[in-house]
């Protein structure tokens, strides 16, 4: 009689549905004041002509349509893509080759101290990172007076102030900070790697570069694609580091529209016109990052 009447009672003690959201409701609740209903506000604010303080004016979808037509708004958001190469490209590489290298040299002394130094960005407050670099790409700047010791004098210029340069020269700095990231990232990667594969490569005579692509880099997969989606995010919404460094100048040519979005909002008083801008640039953020994500899943399961 026990036996028959034990999953009876197990039914009848089962919890019911509804109790596993009690525990993820608060969560829900911050997720959808902080972040649900600011989104909301903002595609709200999109659609009208408004200062900020006075009445607003219905806009349609005439500021989206000028946001595209533009001149000066749209550079903003070809800028941010062209920093992608700067911000995702180079560090991932770059990224790669050295935590192939450390890899190799894991149990030296060496390697520990070429984590710290490459992690150390990361721990630097980007505003002081910023104005670092402003002194050193500055026309009296180291970056300049090494250039003039090695004979290279006529290619010296102020870097950040340049019309040429500002962006790349941004891009430089956006790379340096997330160097580390990524490097630490497929570090951590690599030492999932069994080792049993590297030494059957080198049993059938592979080297060093054949191990590296044959072996390393199809491993990474979900690795490389966690780096590129964070420096591709942190390309598109960079703010910080173009603020302090060239401030948008000179003229436009550093540009973004994290910046562009604040000088609309705070300066000019065009808050629905930074609020399309925002729009857009969150849309544009989902399109690049989903492909990604969807490019590098783990497809073995």
């Amino acid at each position: 009689m026990s036996r028959k009447q034990g999953p009876a009672r197990a039914a009848g003690l089962r919890t019911p549905s509804w109790v596993g959201w009690l525990f993820v409701a608060p969560a829900l609740g911050v997720y959808a004041v902080f972040v649900l209903r600011p989104i909301a506000l903002t595609v709200q604010y999109s659609m009208y002509r408004w200062d900020g303080i006075g009445p607003s004016t219905w806009a349609g979808l005439g500021n989206y349509v000028r946001v595209f037509t533009d001149p000066d708004l749209f550079a903003s958001i070809l800028n941010a893509i062209k920093l992608i190469v700067f911000f995702s490209a180079i560090p991932v590489v770059l990224g790669l080759a050295i935590a192939s290298t450390i890899r190799r040299i894991a149990t030296s002394r060496l390697a520990l101290v070429a984590r710290t130094v490459l992690f150390l960005p990361q721990v630097i407050p980007l505003v002081a990172a910023g104005i670092a670099w402003s002194w050193l790409m500055s026309s009296t700047g180291l970056v300049n007076q090494l250039l003039t010791y090695a004979g290279l004098g006529d290619v010296a210029r102020a870097w950040l102030g340049d019309f040429s340069t500002a962006l790349p020269a941004v891009g430089v700095i956006g790379a340096w900070v997330l160097l580390g990231l990524c490097t630490i990232l497929l570090l951590s990667g690599m030492s999932k790697i069994d080792p049993a594969l590297y030494e059957a490569a080198r049993m059938d005579g592979a080297g060093p570069l054949r191990e590296f692509v044959s072996i390393t880099v199809p491993s990474l997969r979900q690795e490389i694609g966690v780096c590129v989606t964070v420096t591709v995010i942190a390309a598109l919404a960079s703010f910080d580091i173009v603020y302090v460094s060239t401030q948008g100048g000179p003229g436009n040519a550093t540009m973004v529209p994290g910046l562009e979005i604040y000088y609309l909002a705070f300066s000019e008083r065009q808050v629905g016109m930074a609020s399309a801008l925002a729009v857009v640039l969150m849309l544009l953020v989902i399109l690049v990052a989903l492909p990604i994500q969807w490019l590098t899943k783990d497809r073995s399961s």
